[in-house]
């Protein structure tokens, strides 16, 4: 027998488990540690739900397309890998930064100043129709209606209607965060979904003040250096600045960032095509994860980044008292992919897109104008569109055969926006289970679920889109506590004799 450092099993190849084992050896070597990490992933690739597929010169994102640039993980990460210049933003283009909401069969523009159904600006809110008069004014009573009394988490679509009123609800926020989560607002939860708004309410007594009140802050702070130019303090005169845009993305596609991380890994063992069956306590510390076709390998920790419901099979022996890996429920979509030469394309693609209201009698949820949006995404002469369909307890269409789906889609943008051009090809992508749905009392569950784990499986790690966060950064920054936890509980423990 030889004795030989600690081994982490990773458990899964997308972006969360990526991220876990390039900090776990960002971190071990800081410390001095000797650390063996072994990734294991079941499909032949890595990366999860983000593919980006790259065909006569489109960039073409057939999962996630971008992250939160107000969350700092994914640009610290990019930043680490050197790979921060390859960021770009949304088209800055004032016509490309136009949104639209399909009500009543109409593409009625979102107004200006409009933040996830908030009004920050008089007059694009007053003038918009997408509301009735009275569902303005009644919009208008945040500004004097007492703050909220709850004391726990709630639903968000509830909250916002006591703010706000229904028709705001109905009208604009519903749809606007149908692709975000693809569930029903009024069982969402607050805390898990949008937290600063209750925080809003608490300290300003209105979200609407709340939100010109930051604004007003924000223009108070020193004005950042253009892309290309150092940040303010930022010591390395060389380092790139972010665009200046809400979301990122990649010039090649996020692919491109899970093939950084992956090349930057370089003291871990990456298995593909390598299924987990079980993971059993060993005796006296550690455990052993059993292998489709029967190989073993003992871990002395473990980081789950699977979704919630095959990390619930890993672990037949274990956590039969909680219910949050097997009762979580997640929304099924898929997305079709149009691509246009542009001169046959009858529609100019002024903006982003639109959003669908769940009354509308269509099958489209929500519909990017890919190329008006990201610039890099279609070369020269050609455009690019991504439709949506499906959202939770209504996802049949995703059942049906891509030639149906690809016919519904187009008649639906036939009667949306008068496109009548035969597209030069359409990808369909169904992303099954894929948008775990956070109903009220999610981190409540997610915090009973981990206390649960700490004391039955101790060094046992469960992160991802399930637990504390859907988004790239979120995920990344779960990666990052992971690891530092997992550094941590390894210290404590006896090395293992390994024969």
């Amino acid at each position: 027998m030889e004795r030989v450092g600690k081994t982490v099993a990773v458990i899964g190849g997308g972006l969360t488990g990526l991220s876990t084992a390039y900090y776990l050896e960002k971190k071990a070597k800081e410390q001095g540690e000797d650390v063996r990490i072994v990734l294991l992933e079941a499909d032949d690739r890595l990366g999860g739900k983000i593919i980006t597929d790259t065909r006569e010169g489109f960039v073409i994102e057939l999962g996630p397309d971008s992250f939160l640039a107000r969350k700092p993980a994914a640009v610290n990460l990019a930043r680490d890998l050197g790979i921060a210049h390859e960021l770009v933003g949304t088209n800055q283009n004032p016509n490309a930064k136009k949104t639209y909401i399909l009500h009543d069969m109409k593409l009625h523009r979102i107004p200006p100043g409009l933040n996830i159904g908030i009004p920050t600006q008089f007059t694009p809110f007053a003038t918009t129709t997408l509301l009735s008069w009275a569902g303005k004014m009644r919009a208008g009573l945040d500004l004097v209606i007492p703050r909220g009394q709850h004391t726990g988490d709630q639903s968000l679509g509830h909250f916002l209607e006591r703010r706000l009123g229904t028709e705001v609800v109905d009208r604009m926020v519903e749809p606007l965060l149908a692709g975000i989560y693809a569930g029903d607002m009024r069982k969402l939860s607050l805390r898990s979904t949008f937290p600063q708004f209750e925080q809003l309410e608490q300290k300003y007594g209105s979200l609407i003040r709340g939100m010109l009140e930051q604004a007003k802050n924000a223009k108070k702070q020193p004005v950042q250096p253009e892309y290309g130019a150092a940040p303010v303090g930022d010591p390395n005169p060389h380092a790139p600045k972010l665009p200046n845009s809400v979301f990122f993305t990649f010039r090649g596609g996020l692919e491109y960032f899970i093939g950084r991380i992956a090349a930057a890994l370089q003291q871990t063992e990456v298995r593909l095509s390598t299924r987990v069956e079980t993971i059993a306590q060993q005796v006296g510390t550690g455990y052993q994860v059993r292998l489709e076709g029967g190989e073993t390998l003992d871990a002395d920790a473990v980081v789950v980044t699977t979704p919630t419901f095959l990390a619930a099979k890993l672990f037949p022996n274990h956590l039969k008292t909680n219910t949050h890996l097997t009762e979580l429920p997640h929304a099924t979509v898929a997305t079709v992919v149009l691509a246009y030469d542009a001169d046959q394309l009858d529609h100019p693609l002024d903006g982003t897109g639109f959003v669908v209201r769940k009354t509308e009698p269509t099958t489209i949820t929500a519909c990017t104008w890919t190329s008006s949006k990201w610039v890099h995404s279609a070369p020269e002469g050609k455009k690019l569109i991504r439709c949506y369909v499906g959202r939770a307890g209504d996802d049949a269409v995703v059942r049906e055969s891509d030639e149906e789906i690809v016919r519904r889609v187009r008649q639906d943008l036939k009667k949306v926006m008068g496109l009548n051009a035969e597209p030069r090809f359409t990808i369909v992508t169904r992303l099954k289970e894929s948008m775990p749905q956070y109903y009220v009392g999610h981190l409540d569950r997610v915090k009973a679920f981990k206390d649960q784990a700490a004391e039955e499986l101790p060094g046992v790690f469960f992160i991802g889109m399930g637990y504390e966060g859907v988004g790239i950064p979120d995920c990344i920054s779960q990666s990052i506590l992971a690891a530092d936890q997992t550094l941590t509980h390894m210290k404590n423990q006896p090395v293992l004799a390994r024969v």
